[in-house]
């Protein structure tokens, strides 16, 4: 019996364990411990207090608050921009900090007034978050903006309780001073309802790498069927085409002038679907739609040149390069500042890292070239022509050493 033979085992079996044992080392690896794995996250730090030093200190407490959070803060963990407000309300809008931590112009004038009995009210420190850049990562800087803040609060609460004006507080007033500042939180840049907590950018991102990855294998098989150099079977039903005779070059232009067609279709799709059926925010949707065209189109043409250089294992082979190694690399879910080396490695080049932060520019970043966008179209660039170049190098090659494709051939009949 055919099943009893172990030639017949050995190749898919081989292959199916190492995908299977790959694919959960490469997505189990990247979010298993983000807060272990951090990596200079960006956070703003604002400084905005413009009261007197207390007396016999060369600094105000704000200063203080701010030198102390960086100082506190684990080495190599996070990147503390030390910035103006209206900068960092800048940062925010484009996409290049997670959150920021605000300190008042009025903080050390609020905490002296504490000291000598003149305040009822703890001055404020804020927490902005920024759920366009994903809620994992918002939530990471939000809660070690939030932990400094507390931290700082009840350092300086010791700090006051110990000045000799507050020698004379009483109960009430010595209970307020033992954390004297109030730690709020706010959205330091807005998304729309309808942008699933900053998660639409990846999964739109995601449906174009789909889109292009499986309309580009359709359209090989598709191809292949219909030039005879594959049967086609639906059911019980099987037939064979003529075999024409075209040259692998050839064959490849045909199949990306396909795809550069069909893929107006599949954009125009993801569109209807997410946007006009769904709900989905979105704004700029001319720009948006001509970049999810390019995006298609780039995984499409990529999808093309490797099966025209892979042959068989082609689909697996672009498997692994457009999604197995590109989602978890894509720094959409789980930031790359709080990922594994290898997954920060890989986003510098994987699509989906490119496409999700050029959807991202665009969705939640008013599509600002510095939120994302100009690297993405860069990328894109990057990437037709090197699918291009590519493909066409190895199909040409393997014309030139008349490497044709042989059709398939039915077994001949056995003899007795």
């Amino acid at each position: 019996m055919l099943v009893r033979r172990p030639k017949l085992w050995l190749i898919p079996a081989v292959l199916a364990a190492l995908v299977a044992l790959l694919l959960s080392l490469l997505y189990m690896g990247g979010i298993l411990d983000p807060n272990g794995n951090l990596h200079h996250l960006p956070i703003a730090l604002v400084d905005a207090d413009t009261g007197a030093p207390p007396p016999g200190q060369q600094q105000n407490i704000g200063a203080q608050v701010a030198q102390a959070v960086v100082a506190g803060s684990p080495s190599g963990q996070f990147d503390w921009k030390r910035v103006g407000p209206a900068e960092a309300q800048d940062m925010l809008a484009s996409g290049k900090v997670y959150g920021a931590l605000e300190i008042p112009a009025d903080f050390t004038a609020s905490l002296g007034a504490l000291v000598t009995g003149g305040g009822t009210v703890r001055p404020t420190i804020t927490v902005l978050t920024n759920p366009g850049l994903g809620s994992l990562g918002s939530s990471l800087a939000s809660q070690v903006t939030q932990n400094a803040a507390h931290q700082s609060s009840l350092t300086i609460g010791k700090q006051l309780a110990a000045a000799p004006a507050a020698s004379g507080l009483d109960g009430t007033a010595r209970l307020l001073l033992a954390d004297p500042v109030a730690v709020t939180v706010q959205v330091g840049h807005a998304i729309g309802r309808h942008s699933g907590l900053g998660l639409t950018a990846f999964y739109y991102a995601l449906l174009l790498v789909l889109a292009g990855f499986i309309s580009g294998n359709l359209i090989h098989s598709g191809v292949d069927t219909a030039l005879g150099y594959a049967d086609s079977e639906m059911g019980p039903w099987h037939t064979r085409r003529p075999t024409v005779p075209i040259t692998r070059t050839q064959t490849l232009v045909l199949k990306m002038v396909m795809t550069a067609g069909i893929s107006l279709l599949t954009t125009s799709m993801v569109m209807l679907a997410c946007i006009a059926i769904l709900g989905m925010d979105a704004s700029h949707i001319p720009l948006l739609w001509i970049f999810s065209y390019c995006a298609c189109l780039a995984i499409g043409l990529g999808v093309q040149a490797i099966n025209a250089a892979f042959g068989g294992i082609g689909q697996l082979v672009s498997m692994f390069v457009f999604i197995a190694l590109a989602l978890p690399s894509s720094g959409a879910t789980v930031p790359l500042q709080a990922a594994p080396t290898i997954y920060r490695f890989l986003g510098s080049f994987e699509p989906m890292r490119q496409l999700a932060g050029g959807v991202r520019a665009i969705l939640y970043f008013d599509a600002r070239g510095d939120a994302g966008l100009m690297r993405a179209w860069l990328m894109i660039i990057v990437g037709v022509a090197g699918a291009l170049v590519f493909g066409f190098a190895m199909t040409q090659y393997y014309d030139r050493k008349g490497l044709r494709r042989l059709t398939p051939q039915p077994m001949p009949p056995q003899t007795d």
